[in-house]
């Protein structure tokens, strides 16, 4: 009887998945629409009294992005008063969406990854993925695997897009 023989692991390629660095810690937006007088105007001495009332605590250990969901126009100090405020209770603070804040987390995972382990490997980033990881972390990561890698693909092994081969 013949032995089931894996090729793929035979091969020699390694499968990065983005996914394993997802920042799983809770995300929260602040909207300053909230503190805006009839929705249109930022009232300096209104938006402070709420700044230094509000309980900064209750973002303990979570990743915060702040903005603004209406076309007002609202001074960038503003921003950074909220984020002065909640600094030293939360692990990250971004101005933008929570997508922006979800680029910001990946963005600083792969500035924590030691690649050195891939130097001249044959290396597939995983395509598909459960988790929301954005396409700008894909190319940032090929801007970081390439100068290492012998090979670079996309996808899975069964069905990869070559990206690049070191020549």
């Amino acid at each position: 009887m013949d032995q089931i023989v894996n090729k793929v692991e035979q091969s020699g390629l390694i499968t990065f998945n983005l996914e394993d660095y997802y920042n799983h810690d809770k995300r929260v937006f602040i909207d300053l629409k909230e503190h805006l007088f009839e929705g249109l105007i930022l009232k300096e001495r209104d938006f402070r009294a709420f700044v230094k009332s509000n309980n900064w605590a209750q973002y303990q250990d979570c990743n915060i992005a702040i903005d603004i969901t209406t076309d007002a126009i609202v001074p960038a100090w503003a921003f950074m008063l909220i984020a002065s405020a909640v600094s030293p209770f939360a692990k990250n603070v971004v101005k933008g969406s929570l997508k922006d804040l979800n680029k910001h987390l990946f963005s600083l995972a792969l500035q924590n990854i030691d690649l050195s382990e891939l130097q001249d490997k044959f290396v597939i980033v995983k395509g598909c993925s459960n988790l929301p990881v954005p396409e700008s972390t894909y190319v940032e990561l090929c801007n970081l695997l390439q100068p290492l890698v012998k090979t670079l693909s996309y996808g899975e092994a069964c069905s990869k897009v070559p990206l690049y081969k070191k020549r």
